[in-house]
């Protein structure tokens, strides 16, 4: 149980961990990647805004004047290799370009994205590559010679630079954090496995020791109880040396203690069961479930009849499981006497067993009060009671299904339930076969007596 615990502890470290981590790389990808762009941008926006001087040449001579000119305010910042500048007028024609590659789409103010053909070899044009660049566009003006009279829009000037150093760059971050992440992650995981070991050891001693204090509590009050039932046991095999008046109150004490017995039994059972321990093979034997079935519809013949509840079984011969026949016993003595204490009057319950696969299916059905659908995944919790006063008045300690389903459990097998309000409950046991050779079906109807 513990050890389960401590690995999905140690998940939900690693999970939470490994979120933050997520977060982490991704903002620092963005925020880095951004900011790169923006110093970029601000090289282009220089870049564009040196060469706004030579629009009017440019306009004028067109490529010829940058195929000639020498001396240029941009030249000095201008990298042939990597960056292009190109001149438009304000119909977006284009009027001139320097640099060895071009977008194909008309100007347009502010920064973009693109992939362009690069002609590493002007002389040989078939031979080009495709180059991811980052374009910054700025609007041209001329000034009006009239007073109070706005600019008019002279054209457009784009500078361009080819992004593969900045991608590159990139690439490189994210694979520095993402090995960095996966180390950090690592060493949590390690760091989680000693963290869970410390944090559920002392839960794990406290419980350790609530189990061993139940389970010895439950054996000491044994001596107590079997003296008080001994002692009331005498009284009521003579009932002449007992006052009138005190019968009733020698019946409570009576019935009181047959509680506190059945309660300190269940109490003791759930204790040792709790510590898993695996009982050797020779405890342990081929056990006729039909006959096991048999036994308790026998003995709970009485009860059905004195409610007026017509119990019917219908079993399968020829299974048999590998168990303990007292603890077969007392699982479905407990599912059937539920099933009758829980049944009104006049009320149905069914006993069947058969075969599903390689399994013997036990179904316990009836027509009583019902679970509602909200208590349904509490009903095999301790101390668990749908109404827990008529429980305790009628002897109920909420620890029978608890018992119910460790038993099964101990069996390899497992128990389900359905049920709805006022229609009545339906309980199933699932157990392994060690074996099937019956065919032969056994119905046994227990009619009500009127």
């Amino acid at each position: 149980m513990f050890q389960g615990l401590r690995w999905r502890l140690l998940i939900y470290y690693l999970t939470v961990i490994a979120s933050i981590l997520s977060v982490f790389v991704a903002g620092v990808y963005v925020f880095f990647g951004r900011t790169l762009y923006r110093q970029l941008d601000k090289k282009l926006l220089t870049l564009a805004q040196s060469a706004a001087s030579s629009f009017s040449s440019v306009e004028n001579q067109g490529e010829s004047y940058l195929t000639n000119v020498d001396k240029v305010p941009w030249r000095d910042i201008f990298n042939r290799d990597k960056q292009s500048l190109e001149w438009f007028n304000a119909d977006g024609d284009l009027l001139g370009s320097k640099g060895f590659f071009q977008l194909e789409i008309p100007p347009q103010p502010g920064a973009l994205n693109g992939v362009v053909n690069f002609y590493p070899d002007q002389d040989s044009p078939e031979e080009s590559t495709q180059v991811s660049i980052r374009a910054y566009t700025i609007s041209v003006f001329k000034d009006s010679n009239v007073p109070d009279n706005p600019a008019t829009l002279e054209g457009y000037i784009r500078a361009s630079q080819s992004i593969e150093e900045i991608d590159a760059v990139q690439n490189r971050l994210f694979l520095v954090l993402i090995g960095g992440a996966g180390v950090t992650l690592i060493l949590s995981g390690l760091g989680g496995i000693w963290l869970t070991h410390e944090a559920i050891s002392p839960i794990r001693t406290s419980f350790l020791k609530l189990k061993q204090f139940t389970a010895d509590a439950s054996h000491e009050l044994r001596g107590p109880l079997t003296a008080i039932k001994a002692s009331v046991d005498i009284m009521k095999t003579h009932p002449e040396r007992v006052h009138p008046k005190d019968a009733k109150k020698i019946m409570a004490i009576s019935s009181a203690t047959d509680q506190m017995g059945q309660l300190i039994e269940d109490l003791l059972f759930l204790a040792r069961t709790d510590k898993k321990v695996v009982l050797p093979t020779r405890e342990k034997k081929s056990v006729s479930l039909e006959s096991i079935l048999q036994n308790i519809v026998i003995l709970l013949e009485p009860c059905a009849q004195e409610k007026k509840i017509t119990l019917t079984s219908k079993l399968d011969s020829g299974f048999f499981v590998l168990g303990d026949i007292s603890q077969l016993t007392r699982l479905f003595s407990n599912l059937l006497q539920n099933a009758l204490q829980y049944t009104p009057e006049g009320g149905n319950v069914t006993l069947e067993l058969l075969k599903q696969n390689r399994s013997a299916i036990i179904t316990i059905k009836d027509t009583g009060i019902g679970i509602s659908t909200e208590q349904l995944p509490y009903i095999f919790d301790r101390f668990w009671r749908a109404d827990k006063a008529r429980s305790r008045r009628e002897g109920g300690t909420g620890l029978g299904l608890s018992i119910v389903k460790a038993i099964a459990e101990n069996h390899g097998g497992k128990i389900s339930v359905t049920s709805n309000v006022n229609v009545g409950s339906c309980f199933q046991v699932r157990l392994p076969l060690l074996n099937y050779s019956g065919a032969k079906i056994i119905s046994n109807k227990v009619t009500s007596k009127l």
